[in-house]
């Protein structure tokens, strides 16, 4: 049976992973033992006996173990002062981890997501949401890093929070999972300035280290309900880094029948590797899974301030099983000097 979880702090570490609690009982050590010679003391009463030569008489062997009743009940009142001090086993993981990076992830939902062309058979959101859920889990859980906070937004004509700021990768996965393409026309198109305007505002709150955006979209900005320009100086005046992917093969154009057509034309990035420029980010072009894949690894490695800390992540309570021992101990004492394993007084 594992030893119980324990919300006590580390106060004094001694040696490995284990260490005291309240380690001010020790000072009672001391005393226990001055205590116990006293006592001894104080019970033997003085005889008078015949002077016996005895210098060369062998001694025997209920003389020679005298020492162990009292040496048991000795071990068994410092365990016990032990236990008081309440040992801990502590877990310590040396990690480099970053200086608490806060990052929005904002990815379009817009109609023109439904096109396969990162991947056959596949449509762009499909690809996208596997490869930031990806990005997200490794940001979340590394082992060699400190795990970020990420929020989550949608966007279309419309941006909106899926998920706020979390450390839980299980929650943000699963709001990630439930962003689909836009269910009706007046909800459709790609509000760039928008989002970012919503991006800015999810983090002015922030006081992190680190304030990132990464904001995938496969288009130009096609809503004026907040200006891109408004957008870019919002994040802007926050000082925050946005990262920006533009995700598309080339221009799809919808027919008479509502079919995605393609027309061979280059969307428009200027906007894009402006936002980029201005907030100290970056912009990147990508055309398929693979080159959207390395996008999010380079994004991932850029992010890392690292600096080495000290982390205590889980402590458990030893006293239980030094209590034990220390009322066995008492209990053999009891029994020896019941059985006649003591001094005579």
């Amino acid at each position: 049976m594992s030893a119980p979880s324990s919300s006590l702090p580390v106060r004094l570490e001694l040696f490995g992973d284990v260490a005291l609690a309240d380690p001010w009982f020790l000072l009672a050590a001391p005393l226990v033992l001055v205590v116990l010679a006293l006592g001894r003391r104080r019970g033997a009463r003085p005889v008078l006996r015949a002077p016996l030569p005895t210098a060369d008489l062998p001694r025997s062997l209920r003389s020679q173990l005298l020492f162990v009743p009292v040496t048991i009940q000795a071990l068994g009142l410092l365990c016990l002062v032990v236990a008081l001090a309440r040992p801990l086993r502590y877990d310590v993981q040396e990690t480099l981890s970053s200086e608490g990076v806060d990052i929005v992830l904002a990815v379009d939902r817009s109609s023109s997501m439904l096109i396969p062309d990162l991947e056959r058979g596949r449509t762009r959101l499909d690809v996208v949401r596997e490869v930031v859920g990806d990005f997200a889990r490794r940001r979340m859980t590394d082992t060699e890093g400190a795990s970020d906070n990420i929020a989550l937004v949608s966007f279309a004509r419309y941006p909106e929070l899926r998920c706020p700021f979390t450390l839980d990768v299980d929650a943000l996965l699963g709001f990630l999972d439930d962003v689909d393409i836009v269910e009706y026309e007046f909800e459709d198109g790609t509000a760039i300035g928008a989002a970012l305007a919503k991006s800015a505002e999810l983090l002015r709150r922030s006081d992190a280290e680190s304030r990132v955006v990464v904001l995938l979209t496969d288009g130009e900005n096609t809503v004026e309900d907040i200006l891109p320009a408004t957008g870019l100086a919002m994040v802007k005046d926050l000082g925050l880094k946005v990262y920006t992917v533009l995700a598309a093969e080339q221009i799809f154009a919808q027919d008479n029948f509502g079919r995605f057509v393609p027309t061979g034309g280059e969307p428009d990035s200027r906007f894009l590797e402006k936002v980029a420029d201005e907030t100290g980010g970056a912009f990147y072009r990508v055309r398929d899974r693979k080159s959207l894949e390395a996008v999010y690894d380079e994004i991932e490695e850029l992010e890392r301030t690292p600096r080495e800390e000290q982390r205590r992540i889980e402590t458990e309570d030893l006293y239980p099983d030094v209590l034990a021992a220390a009322l066995i101990l008492l209990t053999l004492a009891r029994m020896l000097t019941s059985a006649g394993l003591r001094r005579e007084l």
